[in-house]
Parts: structure tokens; sequence; C-alpha cells
């Protein structure tokens, strides 16, 4: 809650005042991006492993601090979400290697790169394109890449690391650990009135939807649609909300699906403090192998109890007058399922990931040993390397984690600039005044 981060509560209103410096975004052939960060040379050398997909020209980072970026499957949370990398410029793996002290430059061949090599008197003939790093590393991978290129580079628990052949640079324990994500599933109802944007979902109707924003910038198009949120808490003894809402004026499945050949609506739910906890690991010490993942999803009761409460809480609220006389039936879970036993079943079957992995490089005090990352980002026991993602979050956001990582990006950003830390600052969070006995 509020009250308990003074710190970091300048950060978020920084960026949802939208306070941004000026930022330039060229391809990897130019400057990435105006800000200069650190001011010590790195001790890194970097093995990069991606395919160039984009500007054949130099790979030159200029700016002198190497920011390591990666899209997470399709989502773009755990990046520094205002410092992105042209979309078509690469994709592929990196390898951090602490076995230099002077800086680091990466060759590449027929548009991959294969190794590192010295700056100082070594043959870079073969090399099509250089890419150098001489103060130090910010890596920003997600909360999958960044643990899995911190292992690759000899960071992190080191039983797992010399099982794969990988030669121990630090014994982190915590690296790949305490994987956390949200889950949700859908309550979906059948309307009873053409309420919904079912009349869209149409060829024609998608037409429309796409031509009237491409040439006004109005129209359904112009929304997501998930304008209905509501946080609010499963039952008495919880002090704050710890199960989200989101509403769409449709019934329709993640992967373009429609739920009922009609009008209808859902409200997408899920709790936010789930204690169930997973891993990111290696299978080998190939960084194209992919890494091994247990999100450990529903592993303890108190899961499967806050969502049969999710589900019947989300009932009640389908039952209130307003809403309840737009309501043909319930497409899902059905109003044959009742029981503890039967919504378990539901649930085993139609719950979701919302897409939010974050918790495997966490932030803590240098004395914890499954903390990765200090306090100001910087790995422990690591000089000059830094990881800025949701990776680092101790516990999961309770809620999407799009603004806390930009928060946790700016916070980052004043600690690499050198600046002084924001005034510290708290918002009022009201919090119910019988929580400990009443739920509402």
């Amino acid at each position: 809650m509020a009250e308990q981060f003074p710190n970091i509560v300048p950060s978020a209103r920084k960026f949802t005042m939208g306070d941004y410096p000026s930022v330039t975004y060229r391809s990897l052939s130019g400057t990435i991006f105006k800000r200069s960060f650190g001011n010590k040379q790195t001790g890194y050398k970097l093995d990069l492993e991606f395919k160039n997909i984009g500007d054949e020209s130099n790979l030159k980072n200029d700016s002198g601090t190497l920011l390591l970026l990666m899209r997470h499957y399709n989502s773009v949370e755990g990046t520094l979400q205002f410092f992105k990398l042209p979309r078509r410029v690469f994709s592929g793996i990196f390898k951090l290697d602490t076995s230099r002290d002077s800086g680091s430059e990466v060759a590449r061949k027929d548009g991959l790169v294969k190794e590192i090599v010295p700056r100082d008197g070594d043959d870079i003939s073969q090399a099509k394109a250089v890419l150098n790093a001489s103060k130090e590393v910010i890596l920003s991978a997600s909360s999958i890449n960044s643990p899995k290129l911190l292992m690759l580079s000899g960071i992190g628990p080191a039983k797992h690391l010399k099982e794969n052949g990988i030669e121990v640079v630090a014994d982190r324990p915590g690296v790949g650990q305490n994987l956390q994500d949200h889950l949700e599933l859908y309550i979906q109802m059948a309307a009873n009135e053409p309420v919904s944007l079912y009349k869209y979902w149409n060829l024609l109707g998608k037409a429309y939807v796409g031509l009237r924003w491409m040439i006004s910038k109005t129209g359904p198009g112009a929304s997501n649609q998930f304008e209905s949120a509501a946080f609010i808490r499963t039952k008495a003894g919880v002090k704050y909300p710890d199960i989200q809402y989101h509403f769409l004026p449709i019934a329709v499945r993640y992967d373009g699906k429609a739920a009922v050949n009609g009008h209808g609506f859902q409200a997408h739910v899920g709790p936010m403090r789930s204690p169930s906890r997973g891993s990111v690991s290696l299978r080998s010490n190939d960084p194209y192998d992919h890494p091994a993942i247990l999100f450990n999803y529903m592993s303890t009761e108190k899961d499967w109890d806050d969502f049969r409460r999710c589900i019947r809480l989300t009932r009640e609220i389908f039952e209130q007058p307003s809403i309840k006389k737009f309501i043909k039936y319930e497409i899902q879970p059905g109003d044959s399922l009742q029981t503890d036993d039967e919504l378990d079943e539901f649930i085993s079957q139609n719950v979701e990931s919302a897409y939010h992995p974050c918790g495997t490089c966490k932030m803590g005090d240098i004395s914890d040993p499954m903390a990765v990352v200090d306090k100001f980002t910087k790995v422990i026991g690591i000089e000059k390397l830094r990881v800025v993602d949701s990776s680092i979050f101790p516990q999961i956001t309770n809620g999407n984690l799009n603004g806390p990582t930009i928060m946790v990006s700016e916070k980052a950003s004043d600690h690499i600039l050198g600046k002084d830390p924001m005034p510290r600052a708290n918002e009022n969070v009201w919090v119910h005044p019988n929580w400990k006995d009443q739920q509402r």
C-alpha cells in the first residue's frame, strides 16, 4: 500500500503525469536513445547471440551503456517502456560474461553474432558489425529472459550452473526463482438485448470499425473496451482488495472466438496475490535452448478458494437489478455448476494467464541469499550490471504490471543517472474501518 512506499510514489506520479525527457529512437546503426547512463567503464564481456533482421550496418551503441531489451511473447510488460528498440532490429539471445574489465565488442558474421572479441589486438576483420558498451550493462529482457541470460553468464544457483557446464561467476540462488503471475477467468453472459459489440463481429463490421478509426480516430476502435474495472476484497479479514475485474461488452475469448452466436458480455476476474511460486531454469548451456518454465499455478488450496470466491462474487454482481435485466443466461461457468468440486473442475479447464510474469530476479537486502538485485537495481556481487524490469519485483503487484514496471524504470533511471531522489510522498489509501470483520 502507498504508505509503505514513500520513495516510489513520486516516480509513479511522474510517469502518470507524462513528465518524460526527450528520447530518440533509431536503428542500432545509430544512437538508441539520448540518455547516457552511468559513469564507470563496464566490466563485462558480452557474448551476444542474435539474428539481425534490420539494418546491416554497424551495430554500434554510442551511448556508452548497453541496454538489453527483449519482448516476452506478445507482452510488452517487463521492459523499460520508454526505451524501446525498433521492432525489426534483432531477435534472439544475449549472454553476459564478466571476464573483461575494459569494455566489450561483439563481432557479427553472416547476420549472426557469434562471439566477443577483445578490443585490443584481436583480429575482427571477419566481423560485419561491432556493438560497444563502455560504461555499464542494463539488462531488461523480461522475467523469463533476464534470469536465463544471467544464468548463461554464470550468475545464478551454483549447483544448477555446474550441472549445465557453466562456470560460476556469482552464486545467486534466487536467480530464476520466485516466478509469479496473475491468472484469470471469464464469467460470460448471453444478452437478451442488442447491447454489446457483437453487431461488429463480422467482416463488414470490423471493416467499418477499422476504417472509422483510421479516418477520424473515433468509434469502437478508439477504445480497447476494457473501460470498466474494479478491485474488491474477497472476504472479511482481507485488508485491501485482492481480486481484480475487467468488464468487456462482448462474450469472446482471447483467441478471437465468440462464446455465443449473439450478443453477450463478460467479466474477467482473478486473484491478485497468489501464494504459488514457480521458477525459470536452464535446459542446457546452449543459448538457443528455451528455458524450462514452471509457473506452478494453483499449487495451494488458497488459489482454489480464491477462484471459487471470484466466481461466486461475480455471479452476485451480475444478479444486481441494473445488469440482471440484460442477462438471458449464463454462458460459463453455467448455472448447473454450483458445488466446490464443480467449480474446481471449471477452473482447472478454463483458467488463463493474464501475462503478468514477474519476480525471478527479485530485489532485496544484500544479506538475503535469494535476492538478486539491491535497492539500486544492481546485481548483488557483480559490478556494473543492473536488472531493470518486472523480474525484480519481490512480490507481484496488486494489478497489471505495466504501470508498476514504468514506475520501476523511472526510479531506476534516476539511480543510473546519479540524480538526487525526488521528495518522499504518499497517497492516502482508504481502508474499510471494519475490514477485519466485514467483506463489504
